[in-house]
């Protein structure tokens, strides 16, 4: 039976989710309807309700396509769907990237690009650049993401070795303005980030790129390395006039859902606190840090009075070396019930606001006081676990994982730490 800690946990999981939803949020952020025609394109796992969200809402005809995952399709009316690959892409990828990157060929500057761009899209849509494969792009991507490197450092990466990627989409869609409404799932909600931006200027360089790839010790091949250091795969720059009748809009945050749950919770009579929306870091650093400020609570009173709902965002990192099954969102779960050691009156949840965690068909986990009994009872051994990368098959065997499927939106992972007076 779920412990009543964590039914209220879940309730606030679900009220950050609610904040972010595409039917609640993206109206009030369309722009006029143009003179020529509208084309929608879009990419990330929000991209279908983004885009049932743009049907309901939009006065006028509309075409384009937008690209989600595998199983993460809604009924549309006049938007096509495409499926595809996350977190590794394959060939949907590519193909999908062609078909956004046709869709918005040809225009002028009296029809509209309306983009909805949420986190996943880099993944979804792959074209490689000139004179980079799919096989590198993919190895790349997945030494990477297996290295613990931030979102930053991967995005960086991806569009340098992107056709579709850092302002590209943008670029061929010019002299058509774009107007990108964004679903962020990056910690600090920087625009060229969300989904490698493929309707933004790029900041970041080749050289940039070159560094990430060189201090994470990823093996590229000699082509890709002299086009990185000639820049002859720089991406387009702030400035360039393709950007010039441009704009772009975050519609929902990881600070929007956290506020959301914050409300929620007081709405109940429970205090809650909100730590940070862009907390990162390897998943077992973060799970020390929230155990400490948890304990204090519980033990001294400091900083916050319990009872209380500690809350944060953010994207934490595991670094790969074990062979098991789990994300970043279970990782940390562990980790947490690990350094709580089973103190009363403390639980706790970890879940990605999209559904999925890493390599398991989870959206995260829970833990009470009681977890690392019930796994020892029945012969899991958490700290194998732990050192096997093994979270997802930990809380499975003991029934703790959070299985909600696609939620149609994405803005990034959800922690929060219900600390009570129990003794």
């Amino acid at each position: 039976m779920t412990p009543p800690g964590i039914r209220r946990l879940h309730d606030l999981y679900r009220a950050a989710l609610a904040a972010a939803d595409p039917k609640r949020v993206l109206a009030a952020h369309l722009p006029a309807p143009p003179r020529g025609r509208t084309v929608v394109v879009g990419m990330g796992k929000a991209a279908a309700s983004m885009a049932a969200a743009v049907e309901a809402h939009w006065q006028g005809p509309l075409s384009g396509i937008v690209v989600v995952p595998q199983g993460a399709t809604l009924e549309l009316e006049h938007l096509e769907q495409i499926e595809s690959a996350h977190p590794i892409p394959d060939a949907r990828s590519v193909e999908a990237a062609r078909r956004l990157m046709a869709a918005v060929a040809g225009l002028d500057s009296q029809d509209l690009v309306l983009a909805l761009i949420s986190g996943g899209g880099s993944a979804l849509c792959a074209l490689p650049a000139p004179g980079v494969t799919l096989e590198e792009k993919q190895a790349i991507s997945q030494a990477l993401l297996h290295r613990g490197a931030t979102i930053r450092e991967v995005n960086t990466v991806r569009k340098h070795l992107s056709a579709i990627k850092g302002g590209r989409l943008a670029l061929r869609a010019d002299p058509a303005p774009v107007v990108s409404l964004l679903i962020s799932d990056v910690p600090g909600d920087d625009p060229a980030l969300i989904a490698s931006a493929p309707t933004l200027a790029d900041p970041s360089s080749c050289a940039d790129a070159l560094a990430v790839i060189d201090h994470h010790r990823i093996a590229i091949s000699p082509n890709v390395r002299a086009a990185l250091i000639d820049g002859s795969l720089e991406s387009p720059k702030p400035g360039a006039r393709c950007f010039s009748t441009n704009s772009h809009r975050v519609i929902a945050r990881a600070q929007d859902g956290l506020e959301a749950a914050a409300l929620a919770a007081r709405g109940v009579g429970l205090p809650a606190h909100i730590l940070s929306d862009a907390m990162q870091g390897e998943a077992r650093d973060l799970a020390l840090a929230h155990a400490a400020i948890a304990l204090q609570i519980k033990r001294h009173g400091q900083p916050f009075a319990a009872p209380c709902v500690i809350l944060s965002g953010g994207e934490a990192t595991v670094t790969v070396l074990g062979r098991g099954r789990g994300g970043r969102n279970t990782e940390f779960a562990l980790a947490l019930a690990l350094a709580l050691d089973g103190e009363a009156g403390i639980h706790a949840l970890s879940a990605g606001t999209d559904g999925l965690d890493g390599s398991s068909a989870a959206a995260g986990a829970w833990i009470s006081p009681d977890t690392l009994l019930r796994a020892r009872a029945l012969g899991v051994d958490p700290i194998a676990r732990l050192r096997d990368n093994d979270s997802f098959g930990f809380f499975d065997a003991i029934g703790s994982t959070i299985v909600t499927g696609p939620t149609f939106t994405n803005i990034n992972d959800f922690r929060a730490i219900l600390v009570d007076c129990a003794a």
